[in-house]
């Protein structure tokens, strides 16, 4: 049978619209359910956030009101026995505290007298005998001021000795959490931070805030994430810790009637030994309940046991697509004939291939490679003025890439991370780079510095990126840098190691010469420990930096380079941690500025696989600091001198000479222990 070729085109466009129809439908629909996990993780990561937040924020109200009181305690200035400076205390956590339920006082013979939150209406003060007698006097809010309400006596089942936590906290050392459900007004679910008091050396009683899950329970019902997503706190058994209802507080106990909380329920009890609430990791899982299926997510949070459950009804997501794809083939069917080639052929030519190029660029820009981004003409005014504007974004952050790390904002973009404050303390290397004598030589030069300025920073620059550090900042002639985020590095310390001495070749071989005619020098600072990451700033304007202790020594040992005529000096972790990697000679013990301790501080000499050893000159050193040290100057000298003779020259052994020849001249008392303190930064 023949056919013409008006026919044979009809049916072969009418069957690739058919079989694209059916195509796009399958592609969409996975794509679809594809694009609901997406959502559903996003939502579920926006609620473990917030409600992270919000207990962390709890946590933190707790612990500023069990420092305040018991700073009072302890210090004197309220004695636990004054009923009126007492109240007066209690009450004032209770109303600058929002989060806080609870603020009670246990005495060993088994007095108790706590000030309880009436939700949002009240509060009342309790005070109970050892003899079982309970004093009760309730105040509404009138105002700022508090107005009687109540007053009453009558008997208690409730002993505070015979507490847990009680027994607990009066033999602690320190503060502790813990979670209690029996009140003296009956039973409610909360957390309690308790710690004893200790006064003049005598365990006077316990200190508790507590703060009831009620609390938790109404924050949960302001989370708005999602238009029918529910978060459910739960133990390992599925018994509820807290669910979302607006009216749970002090005095509404918690309702659980949300509809999605039997979900969360089957959601923790299915799961099985598959996930394990004392992990860090959350757990993911499909179910299905009457016939409509749910994304759960289980997430571990700080109370042992407790788990944060994210339930998702699938059908949020899908049901909107579900009923498109229906429309979609309706319409498909009615204008398969009479638009089907036309259409097509418009659709691949004008529209579709046109896209699919500036998708490509977009890519590229979301990816941050911003030099691959491409202008791609079209026939349509809008699709090629979309093309123009992805070009000049991506020639503007281009522009912008110069004055931000852009290695850095990629790893960022890539690992998903937000640009909001928060950080994570972590063990990094952190190096501080200057110039020597850069103060004299910008009042000399005056604008002339920048162009020195520029070849320093793109000689140090590139060393420290090719080692896979991450550039902080520029601050006049300093550099900082650091290693170990926003990707974890074990090897941080010889990492950094390798590039301060790579940043010395490179300056050295830039040949960059002052006014005088000489050649720049610099001095280096390392040191390594645990440090605050992350992103510190304001809500305007952020920086993703590291601070710590351990950050300001690096600065200082920059500084010490100086006093010793080294280059690159390094702190004593660091020094551990790059181990038999590196060779280098310690210089001295020093206490630098605004530190009491002394710590050892080492000279970098090089890598251990580019050496061939510790250097004799460098052992001489080292012998005779450990002469300084025992206060046997004689010998200390000797070596020194030893040290000067096979080096030729080492301002560290001429400084150390001095030294000991001062103390031959002017012995110290007998707690000497050879630490330099350093007076100056």
């Amino acid at each position: 049978m023949r056919i013409g070729i008006r026919s044979a085109i009809s049916a072969l466009v009418l069957t690739s619209i058919v079989i694209s129809a059916v195509g796009v439908h399958l592609l969409w629909w996975r794509t679809a359910q594809k694009v609901s996990q997406t959502l559903a993780n996003t939502i579920n990561d926006q609620i473990v956030s917030a409600v992270g937040d919000e207990l962390q924020s709890i946590t933190t109200e707790a612990r500023s009101a069990m420092t305040a009181v018991r700073t009072l305690l302890t210090e004197k200035v309220l004695d636990a026995h004054d009923a009126r400076k007492r109240e007066f205390v209690f009450l004032s956590q209770l109303q600058s505290q929002p989060t806080i339920s609870w603020v009670a006082f246990g005495w060993p013979e088994g007095s108790f007298f706590a000030g309880h939150k009436l939700g949002e209406s009240g509060v009342e003060m309790l005070s109970i005998t050892p003899d079982r007698k309970l004093k009760v006097d309730q105040y509404d809010y009138a105002g700022n001021e508090l107005k009687l309400r109540t007053s009453k006596v009558e008997d208690s089942k409730y002993l505070v000795t015979d507490q847990q936590w009680f027994r607990d906290a009066i033999g602690a050392d320190d503060e502790h959490w813990s979670i209690l459900t029996v009140h003296p007004r009956g039973e409610r679910l909360a957390a309690m931070l308790a710690a004893p008091i200790d006064i003049d050396g005598k365990r006077e009683g316990v200190l508790a805030i507590i703060i009831e899950l009620t609390r938790v329970s109404n924050f949960l019902s302001q989370l708005t994430v999602g238009k029918s997503a529910g978060a459910f706190l739960l133990d390992r058994d599925g018994g509820v810790v807290a669910a979302p209802d607006p009216n749970a507080d002090e005095l509404n106990a918690l309702k659980t009637d949300h509809p999605l909380f039997p979900v969360a329920v089957d959601a923790i009890r299915q799961v099985g030994k598959a996930y394990d609430p004392g992990d860090s990791e959350a757990f993911r899982s499909q179910l299905t309940r009457d016939g409509r299926a749910y994304q759960a997510v289980l997430t571990p949070i700080s109370f042992p046991g407790w788990s944060l459950v994210t339930v998702v009804p699938e059908s949020e997501f899908l049901g909107p697509v579900q009923m498109t794809i229906r429309n979609l083939v309706i319409g498909l069917a009615v204008l398969i004939v009479a638009a089907g080639l036309l259409s097509a052929w418009l659709a691949q030519r004008l529209i579709a291939a046109p896209l699919i190029k500036v998708v490509g660029e977009i890519r590229h820009v979301e990816r941050f490679d911003l030099d691959k981004v491409e202008r791609h003409p079209s026939r349509l005014t809008e699709i090629e003025n979309l093309s123009g504007a992805i070009g000049d974004m991506a020639q503007g952050l281009a522009a912008f890439r110069k004055y931000i790390p852009a290695d850095l904002v990629r790893r960022l973009v890539s690992d998903g991370n937000a640009a909001q404050l928060g950080g994570a303390v972590r063990p990094m290397s952190v190096m501080f780079i200057d110039l020597a004598g850069f103060t004299g030589m910008s009042e000399r030069l005056g604008d002339r510095i920048i162009p020195l300025l520029s070849r320093y920073f793109d000689a140090v620059s590139g060393e420290i990126q090719k080692e896979g550090g991450t550039i902080d900042k520029f601050i006049g002639d300093a550099v900082m840098a650091f290693w170990g985020a926003p990707s974890a590095n074990p090897e941080h310390a010889t990492d950094c190691c390798r590039a301060a001495l790579a940043c010395q070749r490179a300056v050295a071989e830039a040949h960059l010469i002052d006014d005088k005619g000489e050649a720049v020098r610099i001095r280096i600072g390392i040191n390594s420990g645990d440090m605050l990451v992350g992103n510190i700033g304001s809500e305007v304007r952020l920086n993703y930096t590291v601070i710590g202790d351990a950050v300001n020594i690096a600065s200082r040992l920059e500084g010490t380079n100086k006093t010793y005529g080294s280059t690159i000096i390094i702190g004593p972790e660091t020094r551990r941690l790059a181990g038999d990697r590196i060779v280098a000679r310690e210089l001295d013990r020093l206490a630098v500025y605004g530190r009491a301790g002394g710590l050892e501080i080492y000279e970098l000499l090089g890598m251990a696989d580019a050496s061939a050893g510790t250097p004799d000159w460098a052992t001489s050193y080292e012998a005779g600091l450990a002469a300084w040290r025992a206060a046997e100057f004689t010998a200390a000298i000797a070596a020194f001198e030893k040290t000067l003779e096979l080096r030729g020259e080492d301002a560290a052994s001429t400084l150390m000479i001095a030294r000991c020849k001062h103390q031959l001249a002017n012995p110290t008392d007998e707690d000497w222990d050879g630490t330099t303190v350093a007076r100056t930064k």
